[in-house]
């Protein structure tokens, strides 16, 4: 009599896998739950938010209302107006949760970055800061498109200036009639705030070809990879001053 064979994994299992728990799959971020999320960090700093999204709607059907009496369509046009009205509520969050983004970065450091990331088509932004100030924190970001070159600062304007004069300087000597543009981010008098340094940039005029404009991108990532070479074994955080040699010995 033929003996059965118990250590037989069952067909389509695969040996090891009996028991292994059953890895969840990451839940769907649906539209909804990323409208609810932009509607509680709107709310928490603007309490206003949602009287003025229902003054909105409310308005919009109002509209609806009396062109469906002035037309003899009331219940037509009700029922195309309550999409219209959604929308214009939608429209309300949109623009209050970018002011409350905008009021929550704004004083940080990197706020202009992160504005300058709303920017669209035609510019291209380093990541990283060009000039930074180590005592006061204050920025230099640097971007490209067909306006020119754009030089960002952060920080009061009596302190950033000699940061802007420098940089300018350093493109001056790599880039010859390619206009180099400087905006102030800030809250100060002459200064753009954050909430505004996208669209001030977007405004910006065109004065470089797209071929020029490959060019000059050339031209700064050479200026970036331009550092003073360093001796092999030398390392210049424990390097030390030879106190002979500035003895005269």
């Amino acid at each position: 009599m033929a003996r059965k064979n118990t250590d037989a994994t069952p067909t389509g299992v695969a040996p090891g896998a009996q028991g292994a728990p059953k890895q969840k799959k990451p839940k769907k971020i649906r539209w909804y739950h990323q409208i609810f999320q932009a509607y509680k960090m709107t709310y928490a700093r603007d309490r206003k938010a949602p009287w003025v999204m229902l003054a909105a709607a409310a308005g919009v059907l109002a509209v609806a209302v009396l062109l469906g009496l002035w037309w003899g369509q009331v219940v037509y046009l009700i029922v195309v107006g309550v999409p219209f009205a959604l929308l214009a509520a939608m429209f309300v969050l949109a623009r209050r949760a970018e002011r409350a983004q905008y009021a929550e970065i704004e004083g940080q450091a990197g706020a202009s970055r992160a504005a300058l990331g709303t920017v669209r088509r035609g510019w291209s932004f380093d990541d990283e800061p060009v000039a930074v100030d180590p005592k006061t924190q204050d920025l230099v970001f640097r971007g490209l498109g067909r306006a020119g070159v754009l030089l960002v600062s952060e920080g009061p304007s009596h302190r950033v200036k000699k940061l802007l004069d420098a940089e300018q300087r350093k493109l001056g000597r790599v880039l010859s009639g390619v206009p180099v543009i400087v905006v102030q981010c800030g809250s100060e008098e002459g200064q753009v705030p954050v909430a505004k340094l996208g669209r001030h940039v977007q405004k910006l005029k065109p004065k470089l070809t797209k071929a020029e404009v490959g060019e000059v991108g050339k031209r700064l990532t050479a200026l970036g990879k331009m550092r003073m070479p360093i001796p092999k074994g030398v390392d210049p955080n424990r390097a030390r001053p030879d106190r002979k040699g500035m003895r005269g010995r």
